[in-house]
């Protein structure tokens, strides 16, 4: 059976360490040379560049996040292995883990990070679907010619390389798709490296839990556990037109997914779903003039998120997270596709006053799905709101203006608010 070290990348027979350097890292699998799509996903990302920026933090739990009226966006293991979570509500995780130490998150940090990672794997093959600053789906097929060597060593090379260069760790899953790649990837955090090839696929998957496929949130989980499928091997019992027709077309989905079927490819050029913005208050809000305030400053920033990607939303959606964590959610379709802060905005607060939802809140959020380019954004004048297209030339001046003087040249009143 074909194996490297993950340390010296040395290439040798299967061994439970390698005969060159003796690192018990080894990887072995009869399916080494042929598997090319990958998952590499960097080990709780934000915290490490902390921990790195800031070597006093290393032995400490570390979270990242807001106040105790915020969320945590990541912590590191030793936060982990004291029950802490990404999304956790700050008081809870500070019930958890008290000693923790907190940093604000410093998003424009760990985007250059993320950059000079883009440029390494960049290396590796032009087929990257970025999923986040922290993680990728990679294509390397055909590539073993160009760089002597299978994906396997080109992907322990790079993680050795992203550790020694910028001090960051990362996890790999390779596969033969995606879906079983991002699943590798989870297997053996941090600094893991594990391969599902096509031989193993139903083995694995059978024992494993619903919960593990893709789309198989809380209440798609308890909906099939009613009809009686916790595993996966429960799901394969099923004809594919019993479970279409009785879950739609996520029943299809869960067909092909449970026998380790997915024919996505990485692509390059994938349009997000959503771009949306949301605020956690340092203490509940009912005040609906500082409501508004936010709903705007979010919606601007929405829009200039679509702006700078070239893409616009034919949905503006509205979250709303009451004090006593209860959301309401509301979604309105638009005639044709947007990517003005303005129209956000005026959607997003008519949404807003007919919701019927009664404050204090805790969080609100704005944004746009059903996402597509920006090329017939905004085009059909809206004939109930005369001004509109007003304000849209107005819009674009500021965008030009702030360009070139800096976000603060132009501000609206109601963002002071």
């Amino acid at each position: 059976m074909p194996g490297f070290c993950r340390d010296c990348q040395s290439r040798f027979e299967s061994g439970r360490r390698c005969p060159v350097c003796r690192s018990p890292r080894v990887i072995a699998h009869p399916e080494l040379e042929t598997l090319s799509i990958a998952h590499m996903d960097c080990d709780a990302f934000y915290a490490s560049v902390e921990k790195r920026d800031n070597p006093a933090l290393r032995d400490q739990p570390l979270i990242v996040g807001g106040g105790r009226r915020g969320v945590v966006s990541t912590c590191c293991y030793l936060a982990r292995i004291r029950g802490v979570r990404s999304a956790m509500p700050m008081f809870q995780a500070m019930k958890l883990c008290p000693e923790a130490v907190v940093v604000p998150p410093r998003i424009s940090h760990y985007a250059e990070v993320s950059r000079q990672i883009r440029v390494m794997l960049e290396e590796l093959t032009p087929d990257i679907e970025p999923l986040s600053l922290d993680e990728a789906f990679l294509d390397l097929s055909g590539t073993q010619r160009l760089h002597g060597a299978p994906p396997a060593i080109m992907l322990a090379r790079l993680t050795k390389r992203m550790e020694i260069e910028l001090g960051i760790t990362g996890s790999v899953g390779l596969s033969h798709n995606k879906f079983l790649a991002k699943i590798a990837s989870d297997l053996d955090k941090p600094r893991g490296f594990s391969l599902i090839g096509r031989a193993e696929t139903a083995a694995f998957l059978a024992p494993q839990p619903i919960g593990l496929l893709w789309g198989v949130g809380t209440s798609t989980q308890a909906a099939l556990q009613t009809a009686g499928i916790r595993t996966i091997a429960d799901l394969l019992r099923w004809e594919r037109a019993d479970l279409t027709a009785r879950f739609g077309q996520m029943g299809s989905r869960l067909w092909h997914l449970a026998r380790g079927e997915d024919n996505r490819p990485v692509s390059r050029d994938e349009i997000p779903k959503s771009i949306s913005k949301e605020t956690t208050f340092d203490g509940d809000l009912s005040d609906p003039d500082l409501l508004d305030g936010h709903l705007w400053r979010l919606a601007e920033q929405a829009s200039d998120r679509a702006k700078a990607k070239g893409l616009a939303g034919r949905t503006v959606t509205l979250k709303l997270k009451k004090s006593d964590f209860q959301t309401v959610t509301r979604r309105q379709a638009l005639a044709d596709p947007t990517q003005l802060a303005d129209r956000i905005y005026r959607t997003a607060r008519d949404m807003l006053d007919r919701s019927g939802a009664t404050g204090p809140f805790r969080l609100i959020g704005t944004g746009i799905t059903d996402l597509c380019a920006a090329d017939l954004a905004d085009s059909s004048p809206d004939l109930l709101d005369p001004g509109a297209r007003t304000r849209a030339r107005a819009e674009h001046a500021a965008d030009t203006i702030r360009a070139r003087f800096g976000k603060n040249a132009i501000i609206k009143g109601r963002a002071l608010r």
